[in-house]
């Protein structure tokens, strides 16, 4: 996979600046402007609040609980599956929301409730060994693809005139894979070893700061606002603080950003190695499975934490932080069990872990499963699309992120997606995810949807807030990130809590509530990638909308006694004006 997250730095750590940051910081930091960043009045829980009760294009989430309230409903527990990176399951405002396996007996090692995976207590890693290692970096799938089949199709004399059926298919896609990894010219590469200077200088500089402001932890406003002691201190400062300005994140903390920029930095030394050289297998080295056969399902270990969990930990948080109890944050669902399902390394996940990660959640009771992933590639998609239809035969909702390269994803593959192969037939119990904002959250973007957001009229279903989201973050921190990722787990938390209050509907009400009741912005949004391009949201999305926790439980209350079967098609194909 590419990780969501670190697509986005990757636009905005380019060469451009990448080059303008050496030139400047590192000849010359005296010559580095002044000037005191603009505190922006956002509050942290901006993506909950109202629009017109707060000034702030959140998803209503107090009038929400307010409405079920009103009408004394008493909520039902709901299972969420987080396909991700992994989770930090001592974490204080999510150790209490952890989903236990109540047929299975911690510690003993063995497989208590028969299902393949022995002491799977609050979730399993697909990305693990039975000897306990585990699966940490990997590489993109476009160069897994490129190298396996380059013997093939790169061949002396090869013709690809005569291929039909699925070696055609291979072909093509052995095609894009290596147009993605050798390039055709018309990609900007970025300099690594000027992109690597920048890291180290921002890694010292953060060493030097953390000293001096006499704790490991702090966000770039309050940097900016730090008075330095030393000449040594004011020039990490102002290399550190330069970097965080270019980011206009200015609230993330430095230890999330940075290790951010780390992750990018090594994506594009992949990316650059695999010009040169054919990707380790890990998979085969650590976890041991056959890739080639779905069959091979019993493999991986019980080490959700493992790697950095940094993503999965937020993603969850988003959807149901321990809501009350007087620390952190307020997640969305009040009365859900996370299962944390490992599938996603630091670069791009295998179809067959997702494959099979979707069957598990389905299995062990999930009703709503958050894939806050993606990637260019899906060699063995048939797995995905018979676990979707899976889930759509048990009821259960999938909730994918859109992706952050700002493009128009009816033209440009992106994976996992609702469409069959071979098809024009959409899963109908999946919804995909674009990020909203708010115009205080992107300083000079201004606008109600995200820079990065991908789109697409017929590919979008909902926007949801996913820029600078205030979650939960590993070792009981707290912090902002920004992409689809965090947008997708949005919708996630408001499935749950659907489900939660009127259990008996179906995914399919689920998310005909969801997409029905978006609301409008009252003016046109810029169409990410553009040059200021003003749109409609019915232009860049099915709905037309961004989601609202409120107006989505209303419509769900007037459904609560209909079935799926009751349900007007017409109902279920209406799209917003």
């Amino acid at each position: 996979m590419k990780y969501l997250l670190i697509k986005k730095l990757k636009m905005k750590f380019n060469l451009k600046w990448c080059l303008g940051f050496v030139m400047v910081i590192l000849i010359n930091f005296s010559a580095i402007a002044q000037g005191t960043s603009v505190k922006k009045d956002l509050p942290k829980n901006w993506y909950l609040l109202d629009k017109q009760d707060d000034g702030f294009y959140g998803i209503s989430l107090k009038k929400a609980y307010d409405f079920v309230h009103s009408k004394n409903l008493k909520s039902k527990q709901v299972i969420v599956a987080v396909i991700d990176a992994g989770i930090d399951t001592a974490h204080e405002d999510l150790k209490n929301i952890l989903w236990v396996n109540p047929k299975e007996i911690a510690g003993n090692g063995a497989d208590d409730d028969h299902n393949g995976y022995a002491d799977d207590i609050h979730g399993w890693n697909f990305l693990g060994g039975k000897d306990g290692r585990n699966v940490d970096n990997d590489c993109g799938e476009d160069a897994r693809v490129y190298y396996k089949y380059k013997s093939t199709f790169d061949a002396p004399g090869f013709n690809a005139s005569s291929l039909t059926g699925d070696e055609l298919d291979k072909y093509k896609m052995w095609s894009d894979a290596k147009k993605r990894i050798m390039g055709d010219g018309t990609d900007n590469a970025v300099d690594l070893v000027f992109l690597k200077r920048v890291l180290l200088t921002g890694q010292n500089s953060d060493s030097i700061i953390q000293k001096e402001i006499g704790r490991p932890i702090y966000t770039g406003n309050e940097l900016d606002t730090f008075q330095t002691r030393t000449f040594v201190a004011k020039r990490a400062k102002e290399a550190l603080l330069y970097l965080f300005k270019i980011d206009k994140e200015m609230d993330q903390t430095n230890k999330s950003f940075l290790d951010d920029f780390s992750e990018a930095v090594t994506s594009e030394e992949k990316k650059a190695d695999a010009k040169q050289n054919a990707p380790a297998d890990m998979h085969k080295e650590i976890v041991k499975d056959n890739e080639d056969d779905i069959n091979d399902r019993f493999y991986g270990n019980t080490d959700i934490m493992a790697g950095d969990p940094m993503h999965g930990t937020h993603v969850s948080g988003i959807i149901a932080a321990e809501r009350n109890n007087g620390i952190g944050i307020d997640g969305i669902a009040d009365n859900v069990r996370i299962m944390m399902i490992r599938a996603v390394p630091n670069g791009d996940e295998h179809d067959k872990d997702i494959a099979l990660s979707i069957r598990y959640a389905v299995d062990n009771g999930a009703r709503v499963v958050n894939m806050s992933f993606g990637k260019h590639l899906s060699p063995n998609k048939k797995w995905i699309d018979d676990a979707v239809k899976y889930a759509e035969s048990k009821n259960v909702l999938l909730v994918e992120a859109a992706g952050n390269d700002k493009e128009n994803i009816d033209s440009i593959p992106d994976y996992p997606n609702p469409t069959f192969k071979g098809t024009n037939i959409k899963a109908t119990n999946w919804i995909t995810v674009g990020a909203s904002s708010d115009p205080l959250a992107e300083q000079g973007y201004d606008s109600y949807v995200g820079s990065f957001s991908n789109y697409g009229k017929n590919s979008v279903d909902v926007f949801a807030p996913g820029v600078k989201i205030y979650s939960t973050l590993p070792h009981n921190q707290y912090g902002n990130e920004s992409g689809t990722s965090m947008a997708s787990p949005v919708v996630t938390g408001v499935a749950a809590f659907i489900m939660e209050y009127y259990p008996n509907l179906s995914a399919q009400q689920i998310k005909y509530c969801i997409d029905k009741s978006a609301v409008a912005p009252f003016t046109k949004v810029k169409k990410p990638g553009s040059d200021n391009e003003l749109v409609n949201l019915s232009d860049i999305s099915m709905s037309g909308g961004i989601i609202n926790a409120y107006e989505a439980i209303k419509l769900a209350s007037t459904l609560s006694k209909e079935t799926k079967d009751t349900l007007p098609k017409s109902k279920m194909d209406n799209k917003k004006d």
